[in-house]
């Protein structure tokens, strides 16, 4: 009689290693610089109206005439954000209530502008008084502007890398000065503050006020203009997490 035909082998349903491994949870980094910037980088929306402005009025026929409507347009749309980034700079606006009252007032101005300068006969005594606002400049005026606020830039970038600060997981350390003079804090027990005092500065850079609280130190440390604040706290606050379970690790082995 034939022998019976052996079951075939089932594949095994135990996952491979690879597959029941978990996914580790996001590493602390191993340090976090803070690099306090100058008001004047919350000018870069005028500096990229510049650059726009110039090279628009590059193709443009007789910028400088005043029946130019493509001209006039491009040089009121620039002083107006110049004019809303100049005011970024001088006030503070901490609510949100506040930061869309100016928005709008900002564009109802805009647009009654732009519509006497389109349509002078809609109101003929405020459009006599706009006749004469013919704001023009050529394409030079703009690439001057937008060189110098590049070169302002650029010495700015140059300048915070002499002047920052660094958080490690058991140390604060403060680089300044042109020869790399170093300051060193313990961190362990740090304490930090998250202050957001200018709606304004969060939208153009996500930028804010940290203040840090040595454990060595009776004064706090109060850095402003900090880029990405919220990703900085995120990050310190994950890094002085891990130094607390190692720490506790430690110490329960003990």
């Amino acid at each position: 009689m034939p022998e019976a035909s052996q079951p075939l082998s089932q594949p095994s349903q135990q996952p491979s290693p690879a597959a029941a491994k978990p996914k580790p949870a996001d590493a602390a980094p191993g340090r976090i610089l803070l690099v306090p910037y100058p008001k004047i980088v919350f000018l870069y929306p005028a500096f990229v109206m510049s650059v726009v402005a110039a090279v628009v009025l590059s193709f443009v026929e007789q910028p400088l005439d005043a029946q130019n409507r493509v001209a006039v347009t491009v040089s009121a749309l620039f002083l107006s954000i110049l004019a809303v980034n100049l005011v970024i700079l001088a006030f503070d606006f901490p609510r949100t209530t506040s930061l869309t009252l100016f928005f709008f007032i900002a564009a109802v101005v805009m647009g009654m502008v732009l519509l006497f300068v389109y349509r002078p006969e809609m109101l003929p005594f405020l459009a006599g008084i706009l006749e004469r606002f013919h704001p023009l400049a050529n394409a030079t005026f703009y690439w001057s502007f937008a060189g110098i606020m590049a070169a302002i830039f650029l010495t700015v970038m140059i300048a915070v890398r002499f002047d920052y600060w660094e958080v490690r997981a058991n140390e604060l350390l403060h680089h300044h000065g042109v020869l790399a003079n170093l300051e060193r804090l313990a961190a362990p027990n740090l304490r930090i503050d998250k202050e957001i005092n200018d709606v304004f500065e969060y939208i153009l850079l996500r930028s804010g006020r940290l203040i840090i609280h040595p454990s060595s130190e009776r004064k706090a440390i109060i850095l402003d203009n900090i880029p990405f604040i919220t990703k900085k706290e995120a990050a310190i606050t994950r890094m002085l997490g891990a130094l607390h379970v190692q720490v506790r690790k430690d110490n329960a082995g003990q």
